[in-house]
């Protein structure tokens, strides 16, 4: 068997055009972010993700097309509206690229995961690199500004310790345990996620020019707030702090610099993509009040990416990705 001639399987077309849709989205939101920051360092981190991508971009399209799959329409030039004025500050636009990076690294991990051909491999392998380069480097420049919010500290016990009893699965009327470090993982990911749905709702909605995304976008605030007061009072509640909100990072402009495509499927990607985190979240949770937390938010969350999904299809904005074969249609046409 020739290893180099492996037909691509259906797992790796699926990633490569979810790699693609989800990446044109980022970049075009990265190249308007670079056109708006004054400061130095931040920029220069911009201009190399908007690079990396476009390599990244033209990697995609071999293989696709090489396969004979379109290449996906993704979001390009169209979607950005140049000079307008500023919606974001610096710090948040760096906290942007962190977050974004974090969501790179989980998606070409699980690309790499489903991936066979070697050819692929490497291309993932290579795609991890740069996403964890990027990690890096929005970490250190945020440690630098003093923007970036560890999360809680813990001190440490004499000695390990087993689970002595029942109650340790109790997380109601007071006579539970604190959370534990394995627990606070995921809520500390989970609100820092919720906490950008929320900033993008509330940009979003200040500039969205149609009513109906207007109203979507609003309607996801609030439920992204939700969340972000659950965990939060989860949290509070044992005197551990939640990470702080960036709404004031975003200023009063109503001046659209993206389509209304872009903004909808930016945020309907922000709650699809949670729910991988909520699932991950309630899977490590072992106290019952964690538990109808995480049940709660996946149920609003879906509430959430059923308006989306219909709102999208009204306009004529999602796109269809590559199908099985209907064999019965296939029949039928002999």
């Amino acid at each position: 068997m020739d290893k180099n001639r492996l037909k691509l399987t259906s797992s790796e077309i699926g990633t490569l055009w979810g790699e693609f849709v989800n990446g044109t989205m980022t970049d075009v939101v990265n190249r308007y972010m670079v056109s708006i920051i004054e400061d130095k360092p931040i920029k220069a981190i911009f201009e190399s993700a908007i690079k990396t991508f476009e390599k990244q971009k033209q990697q995609i399209v071999t293989f696709l097309e090489k396969e004979g799959f379109p290449v996906p329409i993704g979001f390009n030039e169209s979607d950005l509206f140049k000079g307008k004025q500023r919606l974001f500050t610096d710090i948040f636009c760096l906290n942007y690229l962190h977050i974004m990076s974090l969501h790179g690294l989980l998606g070409h991990s699980t690309a790499l995961g489903v991936s066979v051909r070697k050819d692929l491999r490497e291309f993932y392998d290579s795609c991890d690199n740069d996403a964890k380069k990027m990690y890096h480097q929005t970490i250190e420049l945020l440690l630098d500004k003093g923007n970036f919010q560890r999360d809680p500290l813990f001190y440490p016990n004499k000695n390990p310790e087993y689970i002595s009893n029942q109650d340790f699965t109790d997380g109601f009327f007071g006579k539970g345990r604190t959370l534990a470090a394995t627990e606070v993982i995921s809520i500390s990911f989970n609100l820092k996620k919720s906490i950008m749905a929320k900033t993008l709702s509330i940009a979003f909605s200040q500039v969205a020019q149609t009513k109906e995304v207007r109203k979507f976008l609003a309607a996801s605030e609030k439920t992204a707030d939700g969340q972000i007061k659950a965990f939060s009072k989860i949290m509070q509640a044992d005197n551990l702090p939640a990470p702080k909100s960036w709404e004031t990072e975003v200023t009063t402009s109503t001046d659209s610099p993206f389509s209304d495509k872009l903004m909808l499927y930016h945020i309907g990607f922000l709650f699809q993509a949670a729910q991988t985190y909520h699932g991950t979240g309630l899977a490590s949770a072992m106290r019952t009040d964690l538990v109808t937390t995480y049940e709660s938010t996946i149920l609003k969350n879906l509430l959430v990416t059923k308006k989306w999904f219909n709102l999208m299809v009204e306009n004529k904005w999602l796109e269809q990705p590559p199908l099985a074969p209907n064999r019965k249609e296939i029949a039928e046409e002999v």
